[in-house]
């Protein structure tokens, strides 16, 4: 799904950052600039970060 239209930025990347090591929403705006034009995501984009980092994994 894509959760920020201004820069394209699905929920999958932004799990993929998370397991990557992202230590913060913050940095993860650096890396993917979500949440930083028009800000109607950022709701979405931070529970969608924070969840990444307290689950594990999905198993392919």
């Amino acid at each position: 799904m894509i959760v920020c239209i201004c820069h394209r930025v699905s929920d999958r990347d932004i799990e993929r950052e998370a397991r990557e090591g992202c230590g913060s929403f913050e940095a993860l705006q650096g890396e993917l600039r979500v949440a930083t034009a028009c800000g109607a995501c950022t709701d979405c984009a931070r529970h969608t970060f924070e969840k990444a980092c307290v689950s594990p994994p999905a198993e392919l």
